[in-house]
């Protein structure tokens, strides 16, 4: 790097590329390239390689071998490092001059930034489950929510950050770079918890706040049981440069890898995007619509599935002006009704225990656990529920409802949940999008304000991005809540909603089928290169449970992500990765809700061993959020460090 530090990496060439030098994929991201995304890495990379790429996959300073420490997310430091690296595989004599960049989450993330920084060597991007907002979309916020994800991927990281780089490839500078991390990585709960609104930290890195600061092609993927399905189609809409989205049913994975399927062909359509950014070769990527999107079959609710019945449909621009809005107003005593219906106002109210969100699944589905929402009748109870007559005709929606809703609240912090289900005629109620909004953030999340108990307010909430198709004879259900614990932080107190019918309206972006257009759209069955060799040393497991003990009401979300204990053949290294997370709450207490993690890592490889435990606890009060924290750092039978964290971080309208 500019400043001596040295960044580790794996490099693929196709043979002769010393001699006939070819254009370079990059892959930047801190999840340690020689085991932890090994097996990933290989079956990508060497297919890229093997179709004329030079593919460099490199660790961030202070990750994996590279040297340094990685004190947060995204930081300019990083960004900077990340143009250093595109310049120096531009400048060897391998690399025709011309570089792609590809990633999924954090790569997809930086690939964008750096991407806005316009290095001249950078020539397309292909960015997959990522944000161009890192406040509206990302992790930790959403609708000016605090998320539940906000601390499990704090947790995450704290692991990751504590995790030394490997004596084979660093040396005797092992235990140095090892404590150096430790030490200096830092509790990035604490520093995400600090920044509650929408300030210049957020604004930094995402591409949002400056669209026409990205000069070069842009192919943005997602999944919808993904978390970052949103930003696809702000960028298809706000970028000037020549872009294509597509949406799978995938959750956060790569399509190749895709689950829930059908896995695709993406490799082969990187390739047709590589060869006519990259190599000026004409593979017709170009004439693809701009939006590729799976329209998803009506399913029954389950926590896992392995496959969305479904098609392909395409928009040549987006917003389209093939999508025409539908309205259903909100109507006595719990009826959606055709928006061209008079609706005469009631007024209606809700105040929702805690118990409404236990069954919602993760903000972003990872597919290793039974993740996704179970059967909304579970936590309709505690929610205003408002349902359609049975459908005459399937209706079929592609983009973002939105509810128009006339408010008051009892309390100056309040929050409201929006689910959007398909009710089939058996009653079983499938989640098909949903939305957050903090009341305190209907103007904005940069200047939050507190409500005016009793004032009534019009706001608007936009639920997630979705394709769907709800047949006939099924209904469609809204369904309105004041809290979604653990997916969303609930308010310092109980808010007591009144809303007022009639004036409040869902609105629906109906896609009229267009089957000649769509019968178009086709992607070839997933390739990639032999996966690793490995092999199980100790089996792992992954469970979400539900807890509830009626002696004490308390209830806890149990997620158990065991991955055991495996071999990697290559590097001759034996890697555990466990985390446990319980999210709990107590009755109708607003303050009993409590997150706790613990991440345990290890390796091993003859007489050296290391493991680290890292715990993490979230309460709040009041007027406070509360962290207790502890790592812990081994070799062998011995703990060579340890760190403890007590911190309180004032709440700020949240």
């Amino acid at each position: 790097m500019s400043d001596g530090t040295r960044l580790a990496a794996r490099i693929w060439m196709p043979e002769g590329a010393e001699s006939e030098p070819v254009p370079a994929i990059l892959e930047y991201i801190p999840y340690r390239r020689r085991d932890n995304t090994r097996m990933r890495d290989d079956v990508m990379h060497p297919y890229f390689a093997a179709h004329g790429y030079a593919c460099v996959r490199v660790d961030l300073r202070g990750s994996g071998d590279s040297e340094g420490v990685l004190e947060d997310e995204y930081l300019q430091q990083e960004l900077d490092d990340g143009v250093d690296v595109i310049r120096w595989i531009a400048a060897q004599p391998w690399c025709a001059g011309r570089v792609g960049m590809i990633g999924i989450s954090w790569g997809g993330f930086n690939g964008l930034q750096i991407a806005a920084m316009r290095p001249p060597e950078l020539a397309a991007v292909v960015t997959v489950a990522s944000t161009d907002d890192r406040y509206a979309d990302d992790v930790h916020h959403m609708g000016g929510c605090l998320l539940g994800d906000n601390l499990s991927w704090a947790s995450t990281m704290l692991a990751f950050n504590s995790l030394p780089p490997d004596p084979q490839i660093v040396g005797e500078r092992w235990r140095e770079m090892w404590f150096e991390r430790l030490r200096g990585s830092g509790l990035w709960l604490e520093k995400w918890l600090e920044h509650q609104r929408r300030d210049e930290y957020w604004q930094h890195g995402s591409v949002c706040e400056d669209w026409d600061a990205i000069e070069c092609p842009v192919m943005a993927v997602s999944g919808w049981t993904d978390g970052y399905t949103n930003s696809v189609f702000r960028l298809m809409e706000h970028l000037r440069v020549p872009r294509l989205g597509l949406v799978g049913p995938w959750s956060h994975k790569y399509p190749h890898q895709g689950v829930p399927g059908p896995a695709i062909g993406f490799l082969q359509e990187c390739l047709r995007w590589w060869d006519k950014w990259l190599k000026d070769i004409e593979t017709d990527i170009m004439d693809e619509p701009m939006l590729r999107a799976w329209m998803q079959c009506s399913a029954p609710p389950t926590t896992f599935y392995e496959r969305r019945e479904g098609r392909w449909v395409g928009e040549t621009q987006w917003p389209s002006p093939e999508i025409r809005s539908r309205e259903l107003a909100l109507a006595w005593p719990g009826t959606l009704e055709p928006g061209e219906r008079h609706i005469d106002e009631a007024v209606m109210s809700i105040q929702s225990p805690l118990s409404v969100g236990i069954f919602a699944g993760k903000w972003c589905s990872y597919a290793a656990t039974p993740d996704l929402p179970h059967d909304q009748r579970e936590e309709d109870g505690g929610a205003l529920v408002f349902d359609s007559h049975r459908l005459s005709g399937p209706l079929e929606i592609l983009g973002a409802p939105t509810l128009e809703l006339a408010v008051s609240a009892d309390r100056p912090v309040a929050m409201v949940a929006v689910r959007l289900s398909d009710v089939a005629p058996d009653d079983k109620a499938t989640r098909v999008t949903y939305g957050l909004l903090n009341l305190t953030h209907r103007h904005g999340s940069e200047q939050p304000e507190p409500l005016v108990p009793g004032e009534r307010y019009r706001v608007t909430v936009r639920l997630n991005h979705i394709a769907h198709v709800f047949p006939t004879g099924h209904r469609l259900r809204l369904s309105i809540s004041t809290s979604y614990w653990p997916l969303a932080w609930p308010a310092p107190a109980p808010a007591r909603l009144t809303l007022f019918t009639g004036t409040s309206r869902l609105v629906l972006p109906e896609r009229p089928r267009r089957d000649d257009e769509d019968a178009l759209i086709d992607f070839p069955p997933a390739e990639g290169a032999r996966p690793t060799s490995i092999r199980t040393v100790e089996p792992g497991q992954h469970k979400w449970r539900v807890i509830r003990d009626l002696e004490t009401d308390e209830t806890t979300l149990e997620v158990i992500n065991d991955d055991g204990t495996i071999h990697i053949g290559p590097a001759n290294l034996e890697m555990q990765r466990k985390a446990l997370e319980w999210y709990s709450y107590r009755g109708y207490d607003y303050l009993s809700p409590k997150g706790e993690t613990l991440w345990e890592r290890g390796y091993r490889r003859g007489d050296w061993s290391v493991r680290t435990v890292t715990r993490t606890k979230l309460t709040a009060t009041r007027t406070h959020f509360v962290i207790h924290a502890e790592l812990d750092a081994w070799e062998g039978d011995k703990r060579v460090h340890s760190d403890n964290w007590d911190v309180e971080i004032p709440r700020d309208l949240v």
